[in-house]
């Protein structure tokens, strides 16, 4: 065993030791429902764009998007477009490395890869800055609600066109919507990649956290996700991510296809 397979081998007890200790998984879930009052995850940006995310969520991401080297990300819920552009700096990324590694020019204009955003409501603030941003090239929209048959028509017909697909869930978080987009997406989403729907915390948090919400406990994320794996065994819970992680607001929402 090489060096790089023994510390593999250590990262893989590290995270079983942390999947097997309640104590500090409850005392994650205690600061998480804490920091909620306090709209933690508002404070982060990335590249100058508001990103509404935990930052162990962005970096499990980026872990993936290395992994998957998708050409297509499509994510329901833009906002201010933080993790729009963070997803496409990702995806930049691997042009530029694959770039290097074949000796090529890597031309921003020519890009395939593209994250596809989704959302009702497109702000003109935000979609003007989307759209100015040194990102831009690896980014397109979609306005429309992204259970709306037009909306899944269009990202149906865009999503042939690629070969490694991943998808982000992070819009609506109710029981029927988010179970409608895993319907309308998760087909989408190739072998050996991920379809990571955010917010199941929701279901591990207080009722008083969402008492201005369509959303609560039992009415999530969480549980849309469970109504969909009982009859989607090509996905799997990628259970090792959020133990690892300790703080997410996904745990249960990172499902690899499998098959």
């Amino acid at each position: 065993m090489d060096e790089i397979q023994k510390f593999a081998q250590e990262v893989e007890q590290n995270i079983q030791g942390l999947a097997g200790d309640q104590a500090l998984q409850q005392l994650s879930r205690a600061w998480t429902r804490d920091v909620a009052r306090h709209k933690w995850s508002y404070n982060f940006a990335w590249m100058g764009r508001p990103a509404i995310q935990f930052p162990n969520d962005a970096w499990a991401m980026q872990e993936l998007i290395w992994q998957v080297k998708p050409d297509l990300i499509i994510e329901a819920g833009i906002a201010h477009g933080g993790s729009l552009v963070y997803y496409a700096s990702l995806l930049a990324m691997l042009d530029m490395s694959e770039a290097v590694e074949s000796g090529a020019v890597c031309d921003p204009k020519s890009t395939r890869r593209k994250v596809l955003g989704l959302d009702i409501d497109i702000r003109s603030h935000n979609r003007a800055a989307i759209e100015s941003h040194p990102m831009a090239n690896w980014i397109q929209m979609i306005e429309g609600s992204s259970v709306a048959p037009e909306t899944i028509a269009k990202v149906t017909d865009i999503a042939k066109g690629y070969r490694r697909v991943l998808v982000s869930l992070d819009s609506n978080h109710t029981h029927e919507h988010v179970l409608a987009e895993l319907k309308a997406y998760a087909p989408l989403v190739t072998a050996g990649s991920y379809c990571v729907v955010f917010d199941t915390i929701v279901d591990d948090m207080p009722a008083e956290l969402s008492t201005d919400r369509p959303w609560g406990p039992g009415n999530n994320p969480k549980t849309a996700v469970r109504a969909y794996l009982a009859d989607h065994p090509e996905f799997e819970i990628d259970a090792d991510i959020h133990h690892k992680l300790l703080i997410t607001v996904a745990p249960d929402g990172y499902l690899k296809r499998i098959a």
